[in-house]
């Protein structure tokens, strides 16, 4: 019987790097890969189902299960892990001390349903008492680049949600003391040319992560893996092959960050962040599968419903193809 032919879609990571230069094979599949920035592959697929299988925003994929109009089916690959209190930004001058003088302030965010951001507002809400009903946001382009919404918003109304529109940007507004805090995922530019203007809301930010994974196990997940739903009724057993061809491609990436002879000479400190995520997070600390990631995989499925994402809350068991692991 000849491979079942598909399409994947996703960036070019060290760990899908062994997929894409054809290192690794998933089993009775054959892989036709388009190497694609997360945001192009993520709007792509859930705009048109462009892909047979595709790297998927975690947060848009559990907020369409939560909905009941999930045409995905995951499988429990995590592509992207950061965590994302270094992405708060605030404006000198705002009053802006500690987390909870968010409170009543004008926050500026480029994408509500992003996973990033979702994981943010459920750190400022679970940690800090900050609900997303305590700010007012504004929704546009950081600087130039305007994104649409991953996913349609039919936000409660108790969160006040504007969108700027014309010219308007979000460091614009920053800059003129029109908004208070930024949530980026991007560096802004301001911040990058040093502008006395704006400072991380938590300067100390590596020491408050540490923290905060030991109390909550919580390291955010953001991008996941999916296939057709369509695909996956017809070829139930690809799921399976494609999990264990990204665990075979990760752990070849991993097993790279052990190689002493290279990393001593291009990269002497590499081999000492290896060694600090070791004793933070395990001898597993990029882990694959439903349990080892289960703390941030029921946050997310809370964080949806809370956000308005979802109208339900969506467990970390229903997430995924049943019997790839």
């Amino acid at each position: 019987m000849p491979n079942l032919k598909l399409t994947l879609a996703c960036w070019d990571y060290d760990r899908t790097r062994p997929l894409i230069d054809g290192r690794v094979k998933a089993e009775g599949i054959d892989l036709e890969i388009e190497i694609l920035r997360p945001r192009q592959a993520f709007q792509r697929m859930l705009d048109n189902k462009d892909f047979d299988v595709s790297e998927l925003s975690l947060a848009s994929y559990t907020a369409l299960k939560g909905r009941g109009a999930c045409p995905f089916v995951a499988v429990p690959v995590a592509l992207s892990k950061m965590f994302r209190h270094s992405c708060i930004y605030v404006r000198a001058g705002a009053g802006i001390a500690t987390p909870q003088d968010l409170k009543g302030k004008r926050v500026g965010t480029s994408q509500w349903s992003s996973t990033g951001l979702v994981f943010m507002r459920g750190m400022l809400q679970h940690d800090h008492g900050v609900k997303p009903q305590d700010m007012h946001w504004f929704m546009g382009g950081l600087n130039t680049f305007v994104e649409p919404p991953l996913i349609a918003l039919d936000l409660p109304k108790d969160i006040r949600l504007d969108f700027l529109s014309g010219a308007q940007t979000l460091e614009r507004m920053f800059a003129a003391g029109e908004l208070d805090a930024l949530l980026s995922l991007y560096i802004p530019k301001l911040f990058l040319d040093g502008s006395r203007t704006i400072a991380r809301l938590f300067p100390n930010y590596k020491e408050v992560e540490q923290d905060y994974y030991r109390r909550t196990r919580i390291l955010p997940i953001m991008h996941t893996v999916a296939l057709r739903e369509d695909l996956h009724r017809q070829h139930p057993w690809a799921a399976r092959s494609i999990y264990r061809a990204f665990g075979q491609a990760r752990d070849l990436a991993v097993g790279g960050l052990y190689d002493t002879d290279a990393l001593r000479v291009a990269l002497p400190w590499l081999i000492d962040h290896v060694e600090e995520a070791r004793r933070v997070f395990g001898a597993d600390f990029w882990a694959y599968g439903l349990e080892p990631n289960r703390p941030a995989l029921a946050a997310i499925g809370r964080y949806v419903h809370e956000q308005g994402l979802s109208p339900r809350v969506v467990s970390a068991d229903e997430l995924f193809a049943s019997g790839v692991e």
